[in-house]
């Protein structure tokens, strides 16, 4: 059991059809403004602040950081909603839709690192994943934040060079490299069951997988497990010259 959270929130767009966002590890809600402004006619964007990021109050280290971050996201859907995840917000809204389907209208999975998934189907792209990252998983280790920021930001990042970023946000992610081993008992692990039989089956909306054209390649097999999974009304869409993270 995890205690009560209450994310903090920012509203996007005027439109009739309601939307729920979930940002990425080491992002905001602040990230779907872009979002909110192209549709913001048609979509009342509901964009909420992950636990331990924006104005979010901080992860206290014990309570399963994704359990309270489903719980914080399950607080601001009270009734049917399309439902928007990017990277880590994905698995929210990936679990959302598994535990929750009479919530959850449309799913939109953005890159999800649900790595378990390809675990199980690719583990050999799984461990050259491993094997590329093994630089940002040491500085992480060896409580070197800034450089794993730098790291991590290079692996998933857009392109942009390091120096490029504001102090202020590469201090802001540095500030939370703790969350990221934080989440490895739900993406690596699967603690949540999300592979279990019949599991993903009762995901039963429509779901769109993006996927951007120069994203790891890990990403890639979790999506074709994704097309493969029982829930079969998944549609996917690339876009071109993008990367994971857009900052």
């Amino acid at each position: 059991m995890t205690k009560e959270f209450r994310p903090h929130v920012r509203y996007f767009g005027h439109g009739p059809r309601a939307a729920l966002a979930i940002h990425c590890t080491l992002g905001h809600s602040g990230a779907w403004r872009g979002v909110g402004d192209a549709l913001g006619d048609r979509l009342r964007l509901i964009a909420i602040d992950l636990p331990g990021h924006g104005k979010s109050a901080r992860w206290d280290g014990e309570n399963d950081l994704h359990q309270l971050c489903t719980d914080a996201a399950l607080s601001q859907l009270p009734e049917p909603m399309d439902v928007i995840g990017h990277s880590f917000g994905a698995t929210i809204a990936l679990r959302l839709a598994v535990e929750h389907p009479h919530l959850v209208r449309s799913l939109a999975l953005i890159e999800p690192v649900f790595m378990a998934a390809a675990i199980a189907d690719a583990p050999e792209r799984v461990k050259a994943h491993e094997v590329e990252a093994e630089p940002y998983f040491t500085a992480l280790q060896s409580g070197d934040e800034m450089r794993a920021a730098r790291l991590f930001n290079r692996f998933w990042g857009d392109g942009t060079k390091w120096d490029d970023i504001p102090c202020i946000t590469r201090q802001y992610m540095a500030d939370r490299m703790h969350l990221v081993p934080g989440q490895s008992p739900a993406i690596i692990d699967d603690e949540p069951g999300l592979l279990a039989k019949g599991a993903l089956g009762r995901a039963h909306m429509p779901c769109l997988l993006i996927q951007g054209e120069h994203t790891a390649d890990v990403i890639d097999a979790i999506h074709q497990s994704a097309r493969s999974a029982p829930a079969k009304r998944a549609a996917c869409h690339h876009i071109r010259r993008r990367a994971h993270v857009a900052h």
